[in-house]
């Protein structure tokens, strides 16, 4: 059986904990693409605090992303070190 591909909702939230580690490259890759292309340039990445394999991945992506002009750890009662906040340009 063939898994549907499911359509994921883009309003500058992303929620990770629905996807495995192997898949978080490029779910983050194409999530990011598919904002700019919209023009959401305020993301949120919810990776789980865990420890902190997600959290390691997606960084990783986000400082090598050409179109990431910042980011860092969510602060607060936002999700603390379980969120990433990212500011993109176009």
């Amino acid at each position: 059986m063939i898994d549907d591909p499911v359509e994921y909702p883009i309003d500058g939230t992303l929620d990770l904990h629905q996807f495995s580690p192997k898949e978080t490259r490029e779910v983050v890759l194409e999530y990011i693409q598919v904002c700019l292309e919209q023009g959401i340039l305020s993301l949120r990445i919810v990776h789980g605090k865990g420890i902190g394999v997600q959290r390691k991945i997606v960084r990783s992506v986000l400082t090598d992303h050409p179109n990431v002009k910042s980011f860092h750890q969510e602060g607060g009662s936002g999700g603390g070190w379980g969120a990433t906040v990212v500011d993109l340009e176009q």
